[in-house]
């Protein structure tokens, strides 16, 4: 989050101290108060650039030396960083004040660790979280309108401008398609075409724009643009790929040639939320821990829900199969009239309690001598709401069988499914809940690099809410990588990790995760009993094997590694596992 993002930017900061103002959209500018700076040394300007863009606007003096002098050697970068400097604080502040705008402590540079500071990159971050947040156009139109152009243009070849600069280019590019979502729902189709035209004059070859936009012309009324679109997609894809389009724009086309133009139904997944969560109806509870990561997974869940009617969520335990459904729930709550409504299957054990569960959650009151199901299908059939059935595994075939049923009786119901295995329902969408981004085991990154990966953000969360005081640092940050590696990424593994920082350091967490199943011990007594160990979690998952099942994993343990098709079947058929169920029996789990 941008530091100080309250100030306008020709404010000042409290006590009067000047605010430190930093242009990297569309061309680099420093001001500080009402001074503008100018640069007469680059590398000075450059040193400037690499702390604003750094997280927590601050950087090793050894990687800096790296980033700005790579062919040096170490002392010709020492010296050279000295000078820059001194010149960085000399062109802030000739006075000779700006020592505490730009500082050097323990081999770490600071860009105003201690005053106000403005950089319009954060701005327009923050500005697109908010419209994501939102879902208002008037929000994205704002955030939109804060991208002044690619980060530093004329940086355009040095390599530690090239990541961060396609990143604002793709969360701008994706602001406008979004926008142009919510404007097409509400059939406002101009501003949406608009919005579509900008996509394209940054990135003339996406197809999927092109077909929209072919889409939107004909709705317009406007049909030979939306036939000369398809031209000029054809021109675009010939230029840039020497391809032609997909046989889905092709069919599109001749649609509209043909004055034959299928408009699809708006999708829950692109309407705009327009109320708060505690204005919906729903019975999601409340988070009593921050979410971490999944940046990529929940648009993509939220996008695949809007492809199917049943969506599962798989995946082993502990990987967050449950906080990923409730965190796309709350996103999508305001896309559904008849609410979102969760549905927990864990505390049941028979399966005539699964319809009751269910008519429990939506208040569907029991008819004596009537089948629940009869009356949750009456309830539910001319309703738009999202069901969540989390954690189907233990009943998986009463899950499916009434999921089944009311999707056939209630065409406007839509299900999300967390289950280790699918429900094997007609129509079902899979979705296997990916672990947490790692750090590489092979580098040795920075602080700074670690946290910009999913499972040390998670960890350095969760140990904070023991020790508040924690930080991550040059001196923890190896053996915080390592557990998180140890842990494979799985989020409750990580967090059970992370809660004996109050007791242990982090290099004694990870040197005693080799006996991992004793030390993942310690969860919040709220939690489910299944997750307050990792032992109780894999105990809740051997449970529910077959026979066959349990004995085919118990002969997998031989294998050290990997192993082979071939070897697998040898080794693990016989004695109650057939040869030819050895295949199935894997993939099922």
């Amino acid at each position: 989050m941008a530091r100080y993002r309250s100030l306008a930017p020709g404010g000042s900061g409290s006590g009067g101290v000047e605010t430190v103002r930093i242009w990297l959209l569309g061309g680099f500018r420093v001001s500080v108060g009402s001074r503008s700076i100018r640069w007469r040394r680059r590398k000075a300007g450059s040193l400037i650039k690499l702390l604003a863009l750094a997280r927590g606007h601050r950087m090793h003096r050894e990687q800096v030396m790296d980033l700005l002098w790579p062919e040096l050697d170490k002392k010709s970068q020492a010296n050279n960083l000295h000078h820059t400097l001194y010149f960085a604080r000399k062109a802030l502040d000739p006075a000779g004040g700006a020592s505490r705008q730009l500082t050097l402590g323990d081999g770490v540079l600071s860009l105003c660790p201690d005053g106000p500071l403005w950089v319009d990159v954060e701005v327009f971050e923050d500005a697109a979280r908010t419209a994501c947040l939102t879902r208002e156009p008037a929000a994205y139109r704002a955030a939109i309108e804060l991208y002044a152009g690619e980060l530093l243009p004329e940086d355009r070849y040095e390599v530690w401008t090239e990541e961060k600069r396609e990143e604002l280019r793709q969360l701008y590019l994706e602001l406008l398609v979004e926008l142009a979502g919510l404007y097409e729902q509400r059939e406002e189709y101009e501003p949406a075409i608009e919005a579509l035209r900008r996509v394209l004059v940054a990135d003339p070859p996406r197809e999927e724009v092109h077909e929209r936009l072919m889409r939107l012309y004909a709705l317009s009324g406007r049909r030979a643009e939306s036939l000369g679109q398809y031209g000029r997609l054809r021109k675009a894809l010939s230029e840039e790929f020497g391809i032609e389009p997909e046989d889905s724009t092709r069919r599109l086309y001749e649609e509209i040639r043909a004055g034959r133009l299928p408009v699809a139904p708006a999708l829950p997944e692109d309407k705009p939320s327009k109320k708060p969560l505690d204005s919906v109806r729903h019975n999601l509870p409340a988070a009593l821990s921050s979410f971490v990561g999944r940046e990529r997974e929940i648009p993509e869940v939220r996008r695949a829900l809007s492809m199917t009617r049943l969506m599962t969520l798989t995946g082993t335990g502990g990987c967050g199969k449950t906080r990923l459904a409730l965190e796309v729930a709350r996103d999508l709550a305001g896309a559904y009239p008849g609410g979102v409504w969760l549905v927990e299957l864990a505390p049941l054990s028979e399966v005539a309690l699964v319809p009751q569960a269910v008519a429990g959650a939506l208040g569907v009151r029991e008819q004596p001598g009537r089948p629940p199901e009869d009356a949750l299908a009456d309830h539910l059939k001319s309703r738009s709401l999202l069901l969540i059935l989390d954690n189907c595994e233990h009943l998986v075939d009463a899950a499916a069988r009434l999921t089944d049923a009311l999707l056939r009786a209630c065409p406007k119901l839509r299900v999300l499914a967390t289950s280790r295995e699918p429900l094997g329902v007609s129509g079902e969408m899979v979705w296997t809940v990916p672990p947490l981004s790692l750090p590489d085991a092979d580098a040795q990154p920075t602080a700074e690099r670690l946290m910009q990966t999913e499972a040390v953000r998670l960890f350095v969360e969760r140990a904070r809410s023991r020790l508040p005081r924690f930080e991550l640092n040059e001196e923890n940050g190896a053996a915080v990588a390592a557990v998180c590696r140890k842990l494979a990424g799985i989020p409750l593994a990580i967090e059970l990790a992370a809660a004996r920082t109050g007791a242990l350091a982090v290099e004694q967490v990870a040197q005693r995760l080799e006996n991992s199943l004793g030390l993942l011990t310690g969860g919040a007594r709220m939690l489910d009993p299944r997750h307050r160990t990792m032992r109780a979690t894999l105990e809740w998952s051997h449970e529910l094997l077959s026979k066959p099942e349990r004995a085919l994993f118990r002969r997998l343990s031989v294998f050290a590694r990997g192993f082979s098709l071939d070897a697998v079947e040898e080794v693990c058929s016989g004695a109650g596992v057939d040869g030819s169920e050895v295949l199935d029996l894997l993939s099922q789990r």
